[in-house]
């Protein structure tokens, strides 16, 4: 596929772009079609099917496993460390294996790494639920989300691969869409099983219930996705690249997940991520190429969009996460009717995104985004101030309002921002920079849910014989407000993009020979 206006890409390394008025063969081979149409072929739909799933088993996994905590940590007599692990350890593997991972899909072709990801996911799901001991469980889930983040790198890359252009974007605003309804999914589906089933085998079939998603992801990924057409392994892995970004992953967001040893993470993080800088030059200078590709070093538009991305996934999930806890701190409600509150979001977020790719057409990326990351900070500082001063019996309903509103504001943000973000990546390292893109953003949320949750339990504390959760909540929401606006800064520093052009007009291209990232 291609695309028009400002989602354009520059050409390829070694490509061209076909002159103004011709066309180019579809991605499957089949008959041509005009360049700057967003239509699908029937090969590019099953490709893309094979992703949204992937994407959707993932997220389902890790939003039925919040709802099944509980019963599990009861069931198998889990302490709070290791009920900590078994939430807290996927991210982290997940987090680990993007970057490597997208490079494996780089250098020797992302199929077998899709597959190979999605059969640990399938181990690790297996193990988990048939466990009988908490540490067992701690170890499936580093094995599922070393698997997870594998097939997600794939999956970026995948995207980067198939769609440029407009096409690009809706497909990664399909992708958001899915994300919303596994989060919306999970909680809801994950309660009503261990209602039915009880606390003990509900666990157990709410951990196994992504099973049938994976094997199924598994099989349709074995026939659909493209053959692997390895174009850069002369490159090599970079092991040492490899090591050195796997250890500055887990030392930024281990003490996070631990909530201690700031200091002395921070210290080792730091000379790891010099000692990382010295080895990528190094490695560049002596011809080879490097795990991060130069070209994304030197782009400054990639390293502002991964700054938004980070500053707004950041907030989310941190708001997200106060919310759930004073939905049912401080006004009482059940697990069940607390999501029904959060609901909301995930709706807003799967209905905006399945048309930002249009509205982003029309008026650009720039004020789409910056109108979403707006309307988010409105909406988080307004679930603020409705705590402060509506009565019990109206807040959720003004939360949920709030929430429709962030959803909105997400789904207009998300796959608007990847799409400026990825523009910027030479097509021999879109694994690497999908990878360093949801690094960044799993990095950042685990920052700002540590930090949020901190401020909103340091505040809540009594004070005067009485609770100050709402208090709590407004300087959470002050906080999750100051980071999206903090992004919205960033965003608003990058050149306006040339306007879009109208449906079918050709858009604007870097003269021929021009980097792409610079």
């Amino acid at each position: 596929m291609s695309g028009s206006g400002p989602l354009a890409r520059g050409p390829e390394p070694g490509t061209s772009r076909p002159e103004p008025g011709t066309s180019r063969p579809s991605v499957d081979g089949g008959e041509p079609r005009t360049d700057g149409t967003e239509r699908f072929s029937a090969r590019e739909w099953r490709i893309l099917a094979v992703c949204l799933a992937a994407g959707f088993t993932s997220l389902l996994d890790q939003s039925v496993l919040n709802i099944a905590v509980p019963a599990l940590g009861d069931a198998l007599s889990a302490d709070a460390s290791q009920l900590q692990w078994i939430v807290a350890g996927y991210s982290l593997a997940f987090g680990v294996a993007l970057v490597p991972g997208g490079r494996l899909g780089d250098v020797h072709g992302r199929k077998p790494f899709f597959l190979a990801g999605m059969a640990l996911f399938v181990a690790g799901g297996v193990l988990s639920s048939c466990a009988q001991d908490a540490w067992l469980v701690v170890g499936a889930r580093l094995l599922q989300g070393l698997g997870a983040g594998l097939v997600n790198a794939q999956v970026i890359g995948t995207i980067q691969d198939v769609f440029t252009g407009a096409a690009r974007a809706r497909a990664l605003g399909m992708y958001a869409v899915t994300a919303g309804i596994a989060a919306a999914l999970g909680p809801p589906v994950g309660g009503a099983l261990i209602a039915a089933a009880g606390a003990e085998p509900g666990w157990r079939l709410a951990l196994l219930l992504n099973l049938p998603f994976a094997l199924a992801t598994l099989v349709a990924g074995s026939r659909f996705l493209p053959r692997p057409r390895p174009s850069n392994a002369q490159a090599g892995l970079d092991l040492p690249g490899v090591a050195l970004f796997a250890g500055l992953t887990v030392l930024v967001m281990l003490p996070f997940i631990r909530s201690t040893g700031y200091l002395v993470y921070g210290a080792g993080a730091s000379a790891l991520a010099v000692a990382l800088v010295v080895q990528q030059r190094s490695r560049a200078r002596s011809g080879r190429r490097p795990l991060v590709h130069p070209a994304l070093t030197r782009s400054a538009p990639y390293a502002r969009g991964t700054a938004v991305a980070m500053a707004q996934f950041g907030a989310s999930l941190a708001y997200g996460m106060v919310l759930a806890v004073f939905l049912q701190g401080e006004l009482g409600l059940s697990p069940m009717t607390a999501a029904l509150v959060m609901l909301p979001q995930a709706v807003g977020m799967g209905v905006t995104s399945t048309f930002a790719w249009r509205v982003v057409r029309r008026f650009g990326e720039l004020p789409v985004i910056n109108s979403g990351l707006g309307l988010s900070a409105v909406s988080f500082l307004s679930g603020g101030v409705a705590t402060l001063y509506a009565g019990g019996g109206a807040l959720p309903w003004i939360l949920a309002l709030c929430q429709l509103c962030a959803g909105a504001a997400t789904g207009f943000t998300v796959a608007p921002t990847q799409a400026q973000v990825l523009r910027h990546a030479p097509a021999e390292a879109a694994g690497v920079a999908g990878g360093i893109l949801q690094m960044s953003q799993r990095m950042a949320a685990a920052v700002c849910i540590s930090a949020v949750s901190g401020l909103y339990l340091h505040t809540s504390a009594p004070a005067t014989g009485a609770p100050g959760m709402r208090e709590g909540f407004w300087y959470a929401s002050l906080a999750c407000t100051a980071i999206v606006t903090t992004g919205l800064l960033i965003s608003a520093l990058r050149r306006r993009p040339a306007p879009p052009h109208a449906e079918g007009h050709e858009p604007l291209v870097e003269p021929p020979g021009k980097e792409v990232a610079r």
